[in-house]
């Protein structure tokens, strides 16, 4: 029997383009369920920044990519796609406690996207820092600070592997890894608790 909501061939495009992108070797990247009622059609990527050097178990950062695709072209994405993306690492304290840090985070994810010739609009997004400190029986933790970015953007095109790119490559900037090609590219430090988690 035919299924009355056949998956879109402009979806199968973008999937297909997604699932050719090559990552390096400290960023482990696994497809997983997508959330559910978000669009009609949708595929999820999770992925852990975890360097040879460290732990098995130690992430610098993790972080999240969800391509969306609904050919009603919904009026808050002003088109047919829209990319959530997700990304999280811990800082140094004195990073943490820079003013201007929300401000260049997003650059640097613009800027990814456009260094890898990513066709987008309306972007949007957020950039959230925190600092603790541990107290009492906590105390040990000491301080420590956290990044974290949600944004969203409307591809212009089924071609995703761009976007993936540049999101896996603004995770690792996040992470405190250095550019593969590049020593040139600014990382921020990143903090890693006494146990060795991050």
């Amino acid at each position: 029997m035919v299924s009355l909501h056949p998956v879109p061939a402009e979806f199968d495009r973008a999937s297909e383009s997604i699932r050719a992108v090559e990552f390096r070797s400290d960023l482990r990247v696994q497809e997983i369920r997508p959330p559910e009622g978000l669009a009609p059609n949708a595929l999820a990527l999770a992925a852990d920044v975890s360097p040879s050097q460290l732990h098995e178990d130690s992430h610098l950062g993790t972080g999240r990519f969800i391509f969306l695709h609904d050919l009603s072209e919904p009026d808050a994405w002003r088109g047919q796609y829209r990319v959530v993306c997700f990304a999280q690492a811990p800082l140094e304290t004195d990073i943490g406690g820079d003013a201007m840090l929300p401000e260049v985070a997003w650059s640097w994810l613009l800027d990814a996207l456009a260094d890898e010739g990513a066709e987008f609009d309306y972007p949007s997004g957020t950039v959230t820092v925190v600092n603790s400190k541990g107290f009492g029986e906590l105390a040990e933790q000491g301080e420590g600070s956290q990044i974290e970015i949600r944004a969203s953007w409307s591809p212009q095109n089924e071609l995703l592997a761009p976007h993936v790119s540049a999101w896996s490559t603004f995770l690792c900037m996040l992470s405190g890894l250095p550019p593969v090609d590049s020593n040139e590219v600014p990382t921020l430090r990143h903090g890693l608790r006494s146990d060795g988690r991050g």
